[in-house]
């Protein structure tokens, strides 16, 4: 296999292999683009099938960070990392530095952050030798008091935001009290959208492979339990997918039953033409990056050392107003979300390119 002409490059910019065989790391950093500032996004733990599996899946999340910079209109590029091993045994301080040495040789082209297998502790470790790591600062909460630096429950409200945004639009509904809302994968991020879709009256049914939080969801929310077969075939007005990409197939999108899908999962979808389903059948899709955006939003100004709640909050919540142009335009072209989405960001890095070309032929000429 030939990385350069590998089916998920396109433009990437740089792509960094990691080994270390004495501490058992084993990792790749891909920066897909870096035009409006540097490469931000988190780092990855999974064991994963194999090193080519692994390879698509940073592939596919950089470039899905690229566009959710851009449309969330922040000053920062597209890049992730993945490290090949199990986050329940395979977790060391001597692996977390040896990533940490690895990021901070990239001198600030790439910061990385948290990620599914990974959490706020592990980035600490990384931080003894890395500048370059955000979400690890305490941070002030409207109202008063302190949170950690996690930014789940910000991904979390952004996603709530949009659900509210999604259902406006498609169910002509201004609240979701009484909605029935499917949440695929209670981690930090499910759990508290679960919270948040309590509080407003919604109906829960959730899934996950984790029995317990299943459980603790049924227990505090009051949600249905569902097996992952019958999460998709529900009769349910949203589905939220909270947990790893690729879950829109084209086999589910001919079956499921909701006419909203709004979730805070990266690359939800199998491929484009599961979009082009979904909108035949008059299914609503939350482009990913652009609803999930919240988490990085919060890094973003702590990276840029100017964290105010009141301000975070005010950014995350445009995430609705976005979501709401994006469907206008879709409907108004005939086209996905996932369409319109795409070659929005890619307007957006188009005219960076062209207003940094006129720069520099500014600079030369003056």
């Amino acid at each position: 296999m030939s990385v350069f002409t590998h089916e998920a490059m396109h433009d990437h910019q740089m792509l960094v292999f990691i080994q270390d065989k004495a501490v058992g790391l084993k990792a790749i950093i891909a920066l897909h683009n870096t035009r409006l500032g540097p490469a931000l996004g988190g780092c990855r733990m999974y064991p994963y099938a194999s090193e080519t599996e692994a390879l698509a899946d940073v592939l596919r999340l950089s470039e899905g960070m690229t566009y959710k910079a851009a449309l969330a209109g922040l000053p920062l590029g597209g890049g992730k990392a993945v490290i090949l091993a199990d986050p329940r045994k395979d977790k060391s301080p001597q692996l977390w530095r040896a990533f940490g040495d690895a990021v901070q040789n990239l001198q600030g082209l790439y910061i990385t952050a948290e990620d599914s297998g990974t959490c706020v502790q592990d980035l600490h470790q990384v931080a003894q030798v890395c500048d370059y790591v955000v979400g690890i600062q305490q941070k002030p909460c409207i109202g008063g008091g302190w949170r950690s630096g996690d930014p789940s429950p910000s991904t979390a409200y952004g996603v709530y935001v949009g659900i509210q945004a999604s259902v406006a639009f498609r169910l002509q509904r201004q609240d979701l009290r009484g909605l029935r809302i499917g949440i695929q994968g209670l981690g930090q991020v499910g759990m508290a959208l679960a919270h948040l879709l309590h509080a407003q009256g919604a109906r829960l049914y959730v899934q996950d492979i984790d029995a317990d939080k299943q459980t603790k969801c049924a227990q505090v929310f009051g949600a249905q339990v569902l097996t992952e077969e019958d999460f998709w075939h529900a009769d349910l007005d949203v589905i939220a997918p909270c947990a790893l990409g690729g879950v829109l197939t084209q086999a589910r999108a001919a079956s499921i039953k909701a006419k909203v899908i709004a979730g805070a999962a990266n690359n939800q979808l199998e491929d484009m033409r599961v979009a082009d389903a979904l909108k035949r059948r008059g299914i609503l899709y939350a482009p990913d990056y652009v609803i999930n955006a919240g988490g990085l939003i919060d890094v973003a100004y702590e990276s840029q050392g100017q964290y105010q709640a009141a301000q975070v909050q005010a950014h995350i919540e445009q995430i609705g107003e976005r979501l709401h142009g994006i469907y206008q335009q879709a409907q108004h072209q005939g086209r996905s979300t996932a369409d319109i989405a795409q070659e929005t960001a890619l307007h957006c890095l188009s005219h960076a390119q062209a207003a940094r070309h006129t720069q520099a032929m500014a600079s030369a000429s003056a």
